[in-house]
């Protein structure tokens, strides 16, 4: 029903605005064709030059229009057109030859015109928000021939606006935050809200912002639309959101003007205004007496109704020495306090503990002043534990002597079960410590005692650890450190620091120092070390030893005859004895060589044979000459034995295979030196040399055509049927040098004593062969006649 109303009211107001707009153009036209008509008379009084005879005559015509600013109300939805205007010059004198002519924005299809009366329609409805006005061009022509009696004018229609646009929050809805506990008008946010109507004209686009939901909470500015706080002390705890509700009235906010809402949420934000409180006044925990250093023992918790920073809490023990005890820190994720140990309970020496602990908020408020605390009371009950035997103390130091007997004891070990039943105690060695076994222990009473001999120059201390458990519980283990000194006893025999080698020169005077000795003890007495000198052979006739004091001697020259030819090297013993309980002593022996020195003393050579080489001729030298001579006697060896076995005739035995030494003789001219083993390989492919061997020294009168290939079994080939068939074919080729094997034999060579050795031209058999007169030439040729006599003989049989 209110929209209805506001809907006749708008048809109301539309029906007055027509009938002004109606009435007042034709209430204006009277004055204007007054002024018209005062305009045309000042110009007709307005004197003018008459022209000459000769010049032409240009006349101006005077423009008449008559007209006012133009005009019309949007979204105007008549029947008919609505009248905008009407044009009109002082030409148009009834004449109807006056035709007017409208041009410019939206001619013909939004604004037409009466050619004959200049009346200006507006043909559709009009909308100010999308176009406010029109620039048109007016101009009047003659109707019969469409020329322009006057220049075109242009003028502007303005779209009047009218409130048909209600109020819009374009960026709504809004959320907005302020301090829970604030005071009256505090800020909470501003409110925005925008009309599309014209804002100069009229009140159409004048808003006004009022509440529609959130009193009494909130109120708001009426022209600047701040939101502010309205009512004092509202809570976050109690009520945390609030939902306004927020009007924008165009018309000034009078009757019939148009409004636009927006939601606005409300949060208050959280201060410090709580205290932490504990769930319970007092706590309780029961807590082991092995509970181990750092483990929890147990959790308070102090609840906050603030949230975020302000709900943080850190918790403190105060009061008391239970602080030494005890310890609680925050769980940064559950706000709890965590009870922890700092040091090990005793259920024996206290049975309880009483604790205060306060909660207290990390951060303060301004506002209301913190930070906030609260307290509570734990009591801790210490529970008793079954816990291991405790040694009287934490590790344990004894010594013996390395000559100490075997089940010596050593010392002893204690522990005790402090629980209450106060079981009884086991001792053990825990063996990973004494690998060797060295010690052993006994289970009852703790006794260690020796097990192995010991000595102290080996191992000077050794670390065992010791294990205590009780009896009826074998789980509950404790573990201490006993070290072991071993004592040294004088058991070791001094002697000398080094290996000594000295040097005497031959030309050295009596008296001089040949070297100087000192000694070691593997012992290590008390008092240091004292080593005593002496030479095996009291009355030593070429040496003698002087005493340094500090533990060592010089051994000294006693003539100046010693000479390498007679004696080259010297051995002196020596025998050393410590001070200790008792003494022990061992003999050490010198090695002294004889030298020759420079005149400065200083060592040359000391071998017998630099003696006797040649003046100036150095070690160096005589190296060099032996390599030499070395290398001459290899190189006479190396040519002896290739002479001699390039000398060594061909020896065949028997029973070696006769296909794989066959000689092959390319020119006989050369001899024996041109000779090289024959490759076997061709024997096992005869199909690779089928091809027809021309020969090289004549050319053949008759062209012999070349033989099919023979193909040889699958196990081979048959080398005896091969050479058959070659000297078969040898016989009966006239053209064919003669072949005394598989070889080609295409240049004899010259002066060779021995003849030709073919005897192959006739067409004689194998059997008509002779070849005894081969024995004569040599071994050589005794060893082939061999071989063609044997291939008779055996093909006879």
């Amino acid at each position: 029903m209110p929209k209805r109303g506001e809907e006749m009211q708008r048809d109301l107001w539309t029906s007055l605005l027509l009938v002004w707009i109606t009435c007042v153009p034709y209430s204006s036209m009277a004055p204007l064709n007054n002024q018209s008509q005062s305009l045309q008379t000042a110009s007709a009084m307005i004197p003018r030059n008459r022209p000459s005879e000769g010049q032409r005559i240009l006349s101006r015509a005077k423009r008449g229009w008559v007209w006012n600013q133009m005009f019309v109300l949007e979204e105007f939805s008549g029947p008919d057109p609505i009248l905008v205007g009407r044009l009109h010059t002082d030409l148009d004198v009834g004449s109807k030859n006056i035709k007017y002519v409208l041009a410019g924005e939206g001619a013909g299809t939004i604004f037409a015109i009466n050619e004959r009366t200049g009346d200006i329609h507006a043909m559709k409805r009009l909308d100010r928000e999308e176009k406010a006005e029109y620039t048109l061009t007016a101009q009047v022509i003659d109707r019969d021939s469409n020329q322009p009696l006057e220049p075109p004018s242009e003028f502007i229609i303005k779209v009047q606006d009218i409130n048909d646009n209600p109020p819009q929050f374009i960026e709504g809805p809004y959320k907005g935050s302020v301090p829970e506990m604030s005071q009256v008008g505090a800020s909470v946010t501003r409110v925005t809200a925008s009309d599309a109507d014209d804002p100069v004209y009229g009140n159409s686009a004048k808003l006004v912002y009022s509440i529609l939901e959130g009193q009494p909470y909130f109120s708001i500015d009426q022209t600047t639309a701040i939101i502010r706080v309205a009512l004092a002390g509202m809570d976050r705890e109690m009520r945390e959101e609030y939902l306004v509700v927020i009007q924008a009235k165009d018309m000034g906010g009078h009757m019939g003007g148009l409004s636009g809402t927006t939601t606005v949420t409300v949060t208050l934000t959280d201060i410090n205004d709580n205290p932490p409180k504990f769930t319970k006044g007092s706590y309780e925990f029961h807590i082991p007496e092995d509970l181990g250093i750092g483990k929890p023992g147990g959790r308070v918790k102090a609840n906050d109704r603030d949230i975020g920073e302000n709900a943080k809490s850190t918790y403190t023990i105060i009061g008391g020495d239970e602080r030494d005890v005890f310890e609680i820190v925050t769980d940064a994720q559950t706000q709890e306090g965590i009870l922890r140990l700092k040091k090990p309970l005793d259920f024996e020496s206290k049975e309880f503990y009483n604790l205060t602990v306060v909660a207290t908020n990390i951060r303060a408020d301004s506002i209301t002043g913190g930070p906030y605390m609260d307290q509570a009371t734990i009591k801790v009950v210490v529970q008793d534990s079954d816990e291991p035997p405790v040694f009287t103390k934490p590790s344990y130091l004894f010594d013996v002597h390395e000559n100490a007997a075997i089940n010596t004891v050593i010392g002893a070990v204690a522990a005790r079960d402090q629980d209450a039943t106060h079981s009884q105690v086991r001792y053990f060695i825990d063996r990973h410590t004494d690998l060797e076994r060295q010690f052993n222990i006994n289970v009852d009473d703790g006794k260690i005692t020796l097990a192995k001999p010991l000595d102290r120059e080996t191992d000077m201390w050794h670390n065992i650890t010791v294990t205590a458990t009780e009896v009826h519980n074998h789980s509950q283990i404790s573990r201490a450190i006993v070290a072991i000194k071993v004592l040294d006893i004088n058991d070791n025999a001094p002697e000398f620091a080094t290996e000594y080698e000295a040097f005497l020169c031959e030309n050295g005077k009596p008296g001089q120092v040949i070297q100087t000795i000192s000694a070691v003890d593997k012992d290590n007495p008390s008092q240091g070390h004292t080593f005593h000198y002496r030479l095996e052979m009291l009355n030593n006739p070429n040496f003698t030893i002087k005493n340094n004091l500090d533990n060592s001697i010089s051994v000294l020259a006693k003539h100046d005859s010693f000479r390498r030819q007679k004696q080259e090297t010297y051995l002196l013993p020596i025998v050393v004895t410590d001070d200790g309980e008792p003494p022990m002593s061992s003999t050490n022996t010198l090695t002294i060589r004889v030298c020759g020195c420079s005149r400065e003393g200083i060592v040359q050579s000391c071998n017998v044979e630099a003696f006797v080489l040649p003046i100036g001729l150095s070690m160096g030298a005589l190296i060099a000459i032996l390599a030499c001579i070395i290398l001459l006697l290899v190189i006479v060896v190396l040519f002896v034995t290739l002479r001699r076995h390039k000398n060594e005739p061909l020896i065949i035995k028997d029973d070696e295979d006769v296909r794989e030494n066959i000689i092959r003789y390319d020119d006989e001219g050369g001899g024996e030196e041109d000779t090289e083993a024959f490759d076997i390989a061709t024997l096992q492919n005869p199909d690779g040399i089928n091809g027809y061997l021309p020969r090289k020294d004549i050319k053949p009168d008759l062209q012999f055509m070349p033989r099919q290939g023979q193909h040889s079994g699958p196990n081979g080939v048959d080398v005896d049927e091969f050479i058959n068939v070659r000297l078969h074919e040898a016989d009966n080729d006239p053209t064919a040098p003669p072949y005394d094997s598989i070889q080609i034999y295409g240049y004899e060579g010259r002066g060779s004593i021995a003849g030709s050795l073919s005897s192959l031209e006739t067409a004689s058999s194998d059997s008509d062969q002779n070849y005894d007169y081969l024995r004569e030439w040599g071994p050589r040729f005794r060893r082939l006649g061999e071989l063609y006599s044997v291939g008779e003989s055996d093909k006879e049989t």
